[in-house]
């Protein structure tokens, strides 16, 4: 039966059948399933299949990204004696406390029978096999020059403050065995380096978030992160694993719209509601995004209510409902594409409505860095985390360019028209009524 089942499966089971299952379970079989990867990894987790030479697990926190670098060093000291591994972490006490000691480390997962003997005075670890594994510091780049190795692990190597020059000497000494292998695992950050190396065609890239592993995490951590930085650049790195960064010129930086969240909005004396229409039906999306304005005079941006190739009547509806929800005073839409169409389908969804349509005279780009400033300046907020909504923002390049998702910016224009509705940031020649 063991062999047949994984962790997920024995989660899934209905209680009564886990317990009937657990209890067939001698001590000597139980102590063996609780070292036994083949049940406990999630397939993610597992190596690559196939002919590789850099594994690079791009993942959050809590993955499991120590554990399935930790079982593969594992698997390797336990059945090539002729193996000599470099365990490389950000510094000579972080691969001590983390890969070795640490409560994934390499002693913590290995059966007694076969726990390597750790021999902390010469940083090493042997294997009753004869493979063996030496700590380095990547601190210490120059320590990596002269050793050889056939494998090697390096744990968290977006932290390395020595990174290109470790991983570099860590590289050229992998030339041991038929087949050398090296297996990477970090929380990833944007540096260049790190970059070009998951863009390589020969490194196997794994990409996860921490709430994969949520069968091994506390629900209240999962869910206190979650609520804390879900959706935030921070959070997207660090639980999702994403590598997020600000693209060059960019007119929104990540770390401004960071600071600019709150949780709620004070009471609007005003509420606007921009849209940007597609030009057509299933291409672009319609940017609808609801903004007030307080007694300060401070702008805050309430909702993303944008939908993707949704037809008129339907993205007219969503605008609709959005009126009514926050109680718009008004609907502030694009018209280059189709001025009398938005206007009549916006009306058809609510007859009382009020819209009012707005010309395009220049580009999104150019429209946007005056609000742009604004950000700057504090006097805009972002409720909660509004994901989509900033990745397009963040990727309007001064000049004109977009680096951002997708062919077009349509969030961020609608939320240009927004703010400068609220308070009139665009200069007098970019808009005009109809």
């Amino acid at each position: 039966m063991a062999e047949r089942l994984s962790a997920a499966r024995l989660a899934a089971m209905s209680p009564a059948r886990r317990r009937t299952l657990l209890a067939g379970l001698d001590d000597a079989m139980a102590a063996a399933w609780l070292t036994r990867w083949d049940f406990w990894a999630r397939p993610e987790q597992r190596a690559p299949a196939g002919d590789w030479r850099i594994w690079l697990l791009l993942a959050g926190r809590g993955f499991g990204k120590t554990r399935a670098g930790a079982e593969w060093v594992r698997a390797i000291g336990e059945q090539d004696g002729a193996a000599r591994i470099a365990l490389v972490g950000a510094t000579l006490g972080e691969a001590r406390a983390v890969m070795v000691e640490g409560q994934s480390g390499l002693l913590a997962i290995a059966p007694p029978d076969r726990r390597p003997r750790w021999e902390p005075s010469l940083d090493r670890l042997r294997w009753p096999s004869g493979a063996i594994a030496t700590l380095y510091g990547a601190a210490e780049p120059d320590r990596l020059r002269g050793p050889e190795h056939s494998h090697g692990w390096a744990d968290e190597i977006a932290k390395w403050k020595s990174g290109e020059a470790a991983w570099g000497n860590l590289l050229l000494g992998l030339r041991l065995g038929r087949r050398p292998q090296l297996v990477a695992t970090t929380t990833p950050r944007p540096l260049a380096w790190l970059k070009t190396l998951a863009a390589r065609g020969d490194v196997r890239v794994t990409r996860g978030r921490s709430v994969d592993n949520r069968l091994h995490l506390p629900a209240d951590f999962l869910a206190a992160m979650t609520e804390t930085y879900g959706g935030t650049r921070l959070g997207r790195q660090e639980l999702d694993g994403e590598m997020i960064e600000d693209a060059p010129g960019a007119l929104w930086r990540r770390e401004t719209l960071d600071q600019c969240r709150e949780a709620a909005a004070p009471a609007c004396t005003r509420v606007v509601i921009g849209v940007d229409p597609p030009a057509g039906i299933g291409g672009d999306a319609c940017g609808i995004i609801v903004a007030g304005r307080d007694a300060e005079g401070l702008c805050h941006i309430l909702a993303d209510c944008s939908l993707a190739g949704a037809a008129p009547e339907a993205w007219a509806a969503a605008v609709a409902r959005a009126a009514a929800r926050y109680g718009a005073d008004q609907v502030v839409a694009e018209a280059n594409n189709g001025g009398a169409m938005v206007a009549s389908v916006l009306r058809a969804a609510e007859a009382l409505l009020p819209v009012r349509l707005v010309h395009a005279a220049r580009g999104k780009a150019a429209r946007a860095e005056p609000v742009a400033l604004l950000y700057e300046r504090g006097r805009v907020r972002h409720v909660g985390p509004l994901p989509r909504l900033e990745d397009e923002l963040a990727g309007l390049v001064a000049g004109g360019g977009y680096l951002g998702p997708g062919r077009s910016p349509d969030r961020a224009d609608a939320l240009v028209w927004a703010v400068t509705a609220l308070l009139g940031a665009a200069p007098a020649p970019g808009l005009r009524r109809l």
